[in-house]
């Protein structure tokens, strides 16, 4: 998923999206909860889910067409697309709890959970969340640094003619974004860099426009459109290798296309009347369409360039062909849009850990009291706590290491996907409808719902074994702390 969208911030995705809120007069100026009126419309909403959808899983798509072929990747593609439509217009039902117009709004979607589920389905769901960005995190710490190094290893191509295959290893480039996010994280008040993720939106369209226009080209210089009805071929891999890697690529379309969880954070931002259902439901409808037209675009082009070998990563396919800036402009594009959004994901787990402290040990000096520091070139000096600046430093330093230890990208998006997929995308939805709308048991519509549950699941644990025996394989062959490329 490419959440950019500084949305899944719970305790200030309101403020974030209201950049360009003009200041009315006080009196006609508030919504019904006494918040600031908002502004947004479908094609606000449109723009933040488009933002929060096409990013690093983009890259992954080619690979995971060739896996399955030019028959069912498109269709794996459209049928996810259709699954999250559909989950996605009973989520924007939940928004307001009771009444469509007048019920309770719900901020976030935890919050949805607590107030339609109750408390056990809440606590797995924050749970299953906040493992998700914790795994996020250390998927792009693994993308950066591919990206860092296929800049370095064309640049190296180039210099030395070809002659030197330019292997290196990725630690250094871990590390680099490693502290990069140390300093950033430490930045105390995240609503006031809305602009990352403005800057991420462009930087996931440069790279993704790039990596289909490089797609296009090397099909009219092949002259041919590669791949294959069935996808790679059983020779290239083994039997149980073609398995698990279609398993595999579906935890990697599954990732592509999450959103799920901040859907009723932007929906939290949009005006109404109309309901903020209805505008939703639009908004959703445009924006899954555009990207799912993108993704294919993308993945179609991707697998037409370079047949059953589409890298896992598609600009790193690319590596070594001209124009070679073209690409060292794609690849630094994924790291900045990748260093932002690493931010967006982290900043709810550094909040939900500092609350939690914070109740559990009110009195405690680490916590309490304030370090302030004065930086040469600021007016107003930094002001943190101990608690704040070790755990913030250790949660990087961790995602840090454990990307170093299994710098595996394709794997770690697919069990990504695979671990949110269900239960974020569908189970919930799902339940929080049937209990929403009150639809009787055994009734054709609750049967229809569960069996859509019930598939769902058997898709998210096929992907994750997929993606989990990918890793196993991988570490066969595999030394830790010694990847080369």
């Amino acid at each position: 998923m490419g959440a950019t969208a500084a949305v899944n911030n719970h305790h200030h995705g309101h403020q974030v999206f209201d950049m360009a809120v003009p200041q009315q007069p006080a009196f006609k100026c508030f919504d019904d909860d006494g918040r600031l009126k908002r502004t947004g419309t479908v094609w606000t909403a449109s723009a933040h889910i488009i933002t929060a959808v096409i990013g690093s899983g983009v890259l992954s798509l080619a690979w995971a067409i060739a896996q399955l072929g030019w028959v069912a990747g498109p269709a794996v593609m459209l049928l996810f697309s259709l699954v999250t439509l559909y989950s996605s217009t009973l989520l924007s039902d939940c928004y307001r709890t009771g009444d469509a117009v007048s019920g309770k709004r719900n901020y976030t979607y935890m919050d949805a959970v607590r107030s339609i589920l109750g408390g056990f389905k809440f606590k797995i769901c924050g749970l299953i969340q906040y493992l998700n960005l914790f795994g996020v995190a250390i998927g792009y710490t693994i993308a950066a640094s591919i990206s860092m190094m296929a800049i370095k290893r064309s640049n190296c191509f180039h210099k030395r003619g070809g002659k030197d295959p330019c292997h290196m290893s990725s630690n250094p480039y871990m590390i680099i974004f490693g502290v990069t996010e140390i300093l950033l994280s430490q930045v105390p008040d995240f609503d006031q860099i809305w602009w990352i993720s403005i800057v991420a939106a462009v930087m996931s369209f440069t790279y993704s426009a790039i990596g289909l226009s490089l797609g296009i080209v090397q099909v009219a210089a092949n002259g041919v459109f590669k791949g294959s009805l069935t996808g790679i071929s059983i020779g290239a891999v083994t039997q149980t290798q073609k398995i698990w890697r279609t398993f595999q690529a579906l935890g990697d379309i599954a990732f592509a296309y999450s959103y799920s969880v901040v859907l009723i954070e932007i929906q939290d931002t949009v005006r109404s009347p109309p309901s903020e259902s209805k505008t939703m439901k639009k908004a959703t409808k445009l924006s899954i369409a555009i990207t799912t037209i993108f993704y294919m675009l993308c993945g179609s082009m991707g697998y037409a360039a370079f047949g059953d070998a589409a890298p896992g990563n598609l600009l790193t396919g690319f590596g070594f062909y001209n124009p070679f800036w073209l690409l060292d402009i794609a690849n630094a594009a994924i790291v900045v849009h990748l260093i932002g959004a690493y931010q967006v994901f982290s900043q709810p787990i550094f909040a939900f850990a500092e609350k939690s402290v914070s109740e559990r040990f009110p009195d405690n000096d680490l916590l309490t009291k304030e370090l302030v520091f004065k930086i040469p070139g600021f007016r107003s000096p930094y002001k943190t706590n101990v608690f704040r600046v070790v755990f913030r430093c250790c949660f990087v330093v961790l995602t840090t290491v454990i990307s170093m230890l299994m710098p595996f990208f394709n794997d770690v998006v697919g069990i990504l996907g695979a671990l949110g997929f269900w239960p974020l995308t569908v189970y919930f939805p799902v339940e929080m409808y049937i209990k929403q709308r009150k639809v009787e048991k055994w009734s054709t519509r609750w049967v229809c719902l569960q069996m859509l549950s019930v598939s769902c699941l058997v898709i998210s644990v096929v992907a994750g074994v997929g993606s989990i025996a990918g890793v196993m394989l991988d570490l066969k062959v595999y030394k830790p702390f010694q990847t080369t490329y």
